[in-house]
């Protein structure tokens, strides 16, 4: 045992205070990460959105040059 007067830990208004902050800062970053991960999430099925609707066009436009290719030869 350590000799000479042994302190014993208190909780003060600073210190919970502190604690509290980093709590709520822990809690708002915690959240951000969520939003930020469903963003991700919804920027992902956008973009497989617009490349299918790329490909469609794409393929639509093909198809239209084939079938007039296919009736200007006899």
């Amino acid at each position: 045992m350590p000799e000479g007067p042994v302190l014993e830990r208190f909780e003060c208004a600073p210190g919970l205070r502190l604690q509290a902050h980093e709590r709520v800062t822990q809690i708002h970053l915690e959240n951000i990460a969520r939003r930020l991960d469903r963003l991700d999430e919804t920027m992902e099925r956008l973009e497989r959105r617009l490349w299918l609707t790329v490909y469609g066009v794409v393929a639509v436009i093909l198809a239209q040059a084939l079938q007039s290719f296919l009736v200007a030869t006899p």
